[in-house]
Formats: C-alpha cells, sequence, structure tokens
C-alpha cells in the first residue's frame, strides 16, 4: 500500500506490480473517507500532500 502523491502515482503503481504480481488499485484521498484508518499526510517518495492511495 502506498501514499503517494500526484507526481509519483506512476512510479507506486510499477512498485506495487513488481512487489505483488497484480495489478493495484487507486483511490483518490479527497473523495474517500476510512472509519479506522487515517491515511499518512505526506506522499511516501517526497514531501508533497499524499492525494492516492496504490492498493
Amino acid at each position: 500500500m502506498y501514499v503517494v502523491c500526484k507526481d509519483h502515482v506512476e512510479e507506486a503503481l510499477e512498485a506495487f506490480v513488481d512487489e505483488f504480481e497484480d495489478a493495484p488499485d487507486v483511490v483518490d484521498l479527497k473523495e474517500t473517507e476510512f472509519s479506522d484508518w487515517d491515511p499518512p499526510a505526506k506522499c511516501i517518495y517526497c514531501d508533497q500532500h499524499g492525494e492516492f492511495l496504490v492498493v
């Protein structure tokens, strides 16, 4: 699972496929709320705001 900014979505997609050998789902964090989990605020690759969850 990767939380990334818009600039790093493609990199996260490639990393997910390399690790799990399956196609991920991409969730827009602006449009989704989680009842029991708060996503990290920053991208795992940089200090920008995390906008997407690749899972």
